[in-house]
């Protein structure tokens, strides 16, 4: 008789290779692999089904938590406040760093920063990279905050470089005379719990209050380290006990940001008062 003649005949033979492996000894070789590919298998599914159907969550949760660093920063949080709401008050631009000026060549409520600063279209590699952060975007996003006359309040500046272990991630908020430091925190890192890590501690991030960025005649002083400098206590930030190297890499960082190379030529705007 024909396959034809006998349409059953592949399904018994399937039916025939399941009964034969269910009947194969557990101790088999073949058996014990053919099951762990099996369970790698849907396990590997599962996650890759979790991880695309919380990819919008996580986006939007990284999101809020950027927007109450930023607000964290201004000195506008409290607990329990609705943080959407309150950073409605701050007024995304996306700035070109070369120019200091806002461009409305992107959407600043769309630019990704990160993107950007790996997008070779976007970022240039950097010879001189004290933060060592490897290439800069040309275009970032800064915030605004008005008072309610209108008039400028603060600017709130991404800046990051490199610590001991990892890239920290954070805002500075100035004056509104672009030289006067009201706050500095991080968002994002992985430096050593107890020693580096100890840039979160409200204690140390109190102690940037109030710090100026440039003397008198122009000069980038702003410092963080063991001991004050000539410049005066007025530019230095105390280093964190037992974390000098993430202590140099926010002192690099923040430097960096805020010399010619960062946002120098937009600070010049601001204490101009053309923002």
């Amino acid at each position: 008789m024909s396959d034809q003649d006998n349409p059953e005949e592949p399904q018994d033979q399937s039916q025939g290779l399941i009964r034969r492996f269910l009947d194969t000894p557990p101790d088999n070789v073949g058996k014990t692999v053919t099951v762990a590919l099996g369970l790698c298998l849907v396990a590997s599914m599962v996650v890759s089904a979790a991880a695309v159907s919380l990819r919008p969550l996580q986006e939007r949760n990284a999101a809020l938590d950027k927007q109450v660093n930023i607000v964290e920063v201004a000195g506008l949080y409290e607990p329990g406040m609705d943080v959407a709401t309150a950073f409605e008050s701050f007024e995304p631009h996306v700035l070109e760093l070369a120019t200091g000026e806002f461009t409305d060549q992107f959407d600043a409520y769309e630019f990704d920063d990160r993107a950007a600063a790996s997008d070779v279209t976007l970022s240039a590699p950097l010879d001189d990279d004290p933060a060592g952060i490897g290439r800069q975007a040309d275009y970032v996003t800064v915030y605004v905050l008005r008072d309610d006359a209108g008039a400028l309040d603060k600017v709130i500046l991404p800046v990051y470089g490199y610590g001991l272990w990892s890239t920290l991630y954070g805002f500075i908020a100035l004056e509104e005379d672009g030289n006067t430091i009201y706050g500095l925190q991080f968002y994002e890192h992985a430096e050593t719990p107890g020693l580096g890590a100890e840039v979160d501690n409200p204690r140390w991030k109190a102690l940037w209050r109030g710090k100026k960025l440039r003397d008198d005649e122009g000069d980038l002083e702003i410092n963080v380290g063991k001991s004050v400098t000539a410049a005066g206590p007025e530019y230095h930030v105390d280093a964190l006990s037992g974390a000098t190297l993430t202590s140099r890499g926010v002192d690099n960082l923040v430097r960096f940001w805020m010399s010619e190379q960062g946002f120098e030529p937009f600070l010049e705007r601001v204490r101009e008062g053309e923002i």
